[in-house]
């Protein structure tokens, strides 16, 4: 168990390569000289904009996120897990296209997020969907940007971005936070470092995941295949993704993260996953649901009356026990998560804990976690293109 709120099991290893003792001293000086990436997970974190931002453009009720990557994904993963009932937010992080653009008459709450200032396709959709209905806020690096320089022009509130977190690690920093407290959620419930370090079955938990991942990629698992049975997660994993495979996919190695939704892809990939090449690992995923639709006896034909009286969520938790047991019986190995609590503290717990493991495990693979070079080859490879044209 992680907490009252999360129900973990660990991989079931015999571990030939015992890490534990250098994951605990990494782990512990990650605690003790922590990065602004770490402080941004714990009470102790100064936000950069002030609550009169949070008072001023509350009363809205329509929001829309322009954002690419880590700017953006953390705020959708915390509106579609925990669904705030009073606002609608709509997140751009693609592209638009023609039906986007048809749909940009209402007015709106435009919160535009770049670290850089210069993201190609942030200032794109910018261009195409902020008007003279909209109201903007900019957050990016207190430095000069084409939109720092877009943000005066337009006189609209700018919030910095934190220029020591890059974007996958900046979920709980001012790029989550503000999106979220304006979907009337509390920053500071997301923000469990403080309390979760203190606590032994979660630091335990996390040491010995780590140790479990390392012995897995050791042994060249290392497709890490989320099992993800809650629609509401599915931007979770998202995030997850972009975390682990922009952090560890570095100079020939890393960890290659799949989201796989459940149970439809029982009737799709899992035979590959139960009877195809071994190289792969497993996560399951489940949140207990207190309100769920239940079967109505009077449509059940007699073959399937054991469903009578049994809501979508068991039925669901039913399947994931199953597939467990099978998993078991193959000797694949996986580990779980069951959530108990749909909340913001939940939230706060799951992505603490995903970022420290990957991070530990950085560490383990002697990758840098922060950084991404080659992306910034496409980047660069694209505006020679555009220029050339």
């Amino acid at each position: 168990m992680l907490s009252n709120n999360i129900i973990y099991k660990n991989f079931r290893l015999k571990k030939k390569y015992s890490k534990e003792k250098k994951i605990i001293k990494t782990l512990k000086n990650l605690i003790k000289f922590p990065s602004q990436i770490l402080v941004s997970m714990s009470t102790n974190y100064k936000d950069s904009y002030k609550k009169k931002l949070i008072t001023k453009y509350k009363k809205f009720n329509n929001f829309r996120v322009i954002g690419m990557g880590g700017s953006i994904f953390g705020a959708k993963a915390i509106f579609n897990f925990l669904k705030p009932k009073i606002k609608n937010f709509e997140f751009i992080d693609n592209l638009v296209d023609n039906n986007i653009k048809k749909k940009n008459s209402k007015k709106n709450i435009n919160l535009i997020i770049s670290k850089s200032g210069n993201t190609l396709e942030t200032i794109t959709n910018s261009n195409i969907l902020i008007n003279e209905k909209n109201i903007n806020i900019f957050l990016t690096e207190n430095k000069k940007s084409y939109l720092t320089n877009l943000a005066y022009k337009l006189k609209s509130d700018v919030v910095h971005h934190n220029n020591f977190i890059g974007g996958r690690y900046s979920v709980l920093s001012e790029v989550g936070m503000l999106p979220a407290e304006l979907m009337g959620l509390k920053a500071q419930k997301f923000r469990q470092l403080n309390n979760l370090i203190k606590n032994k079955y979660f630091f335990n938990s996390l040491v010995n995941n780590v140790s479990s991942i390392y012995n897995l990629f050791i042994e060249n698992k290392t497709n890490s295949i989320i099992l993800n049975y809650d629609q509401q997660s599915c931007d979770i994993f998202n995030w997850y993704q972009q975390l682990v495979a922009e952090s560890l996919g570095k100079d020939g190695k890393g960890i290659l993260p799949i989201v796989s939704l459940m149970p439809q892809d029982n009737h799709s990939v899992m035979q590959y996953y139960l009877d195809g090449i071994r190289n792969n690992f497993f996560t399951f995923f489940f949140v207990r649901e207190k309100n769920s639709i239940k079967i109505n006896k009077n449509n059940l034909l007699n073959s399937f009356l054991y469903l009578e009286n049994k809501t979508t969520n068991k039925i669901l938790y039913s399947q994931f026990l199953a597939t467990e047991k099978i998993f078991s019986k193959k000797k694949i190995p996986f580990r779980s998560f069951v959530v108990n609590n749909r909340n913001e503290k939940t939230l706060g717990e799951l992505f603490i804990f995903f970022i420290l493991e990957t991070i530990l495990l950085g560490d383990l693979i002697k990758v840098n976690p922060y950084n991404q070079p080659a992306v910034e080859l496409i980047k660069n490879q694209t505006k020679n293109i555009l220029i050339s044209k």
